[in-house]
């Protein structure tokens, strides 16, 4: 990622809203055992999301749970972590997502994620310039 790890961890504990949630409808606040909520919209459909945040080392690691519905994680609740180290101009980006009901649906998951980190880290350098 090109952006520092203060600013990749604050875009996924304050700010969801400007690289993956829907604007407008993110409820979320980075604390543990907070749940939050928010939206996605995809070929004109709507796609909750659900969760909490299990651990928050600020800058470093965030672990939190991931439950959407079909075709999402199809209701079950997966857990996300995030492990993030300071690297020459940037940060190296650790995702690992689990828990999923079937292979299919993790298959899918390992697919689109590079394409949200890449819009994450494109949201947030234009952010900091």
């Amino acid at each position: 990622m090109l952006a520092s790890p203060s600013v990749v961890y604050r875009a996924w504990t304050e700010q969801f809203d400007q690289w993956f949630a829907e604007p407008g409808t993110l409820l979320m606040k980075g604390e543990v055992n907070v749940p939050f909520f928010f939206e996605t919209h995809f070929e004109g459909q709507r796609h909750s999301h659900y969760g909490r945040f299990l651990q928050l080392v600020p800058h470093q690691l965030l672990e939190l749970t991931w439950v959407t519905g079909n075709p999402g994680t199809k209701g079950a609740e997966t857990v996300i972590t995030i492990e993030l180290s300071p690297k020459k101009n940037g940060t190296q980006l650790k995702l690992t997502h689990a828990g999923f009901a079937d292979e299919d649906t993790r298959n899918g998951h390992e697919e689109a994620w590079p394409e949200g980190l890449a819009n994450l880290d494109h949201c947030m350098v234009k952010e900091a310039s």
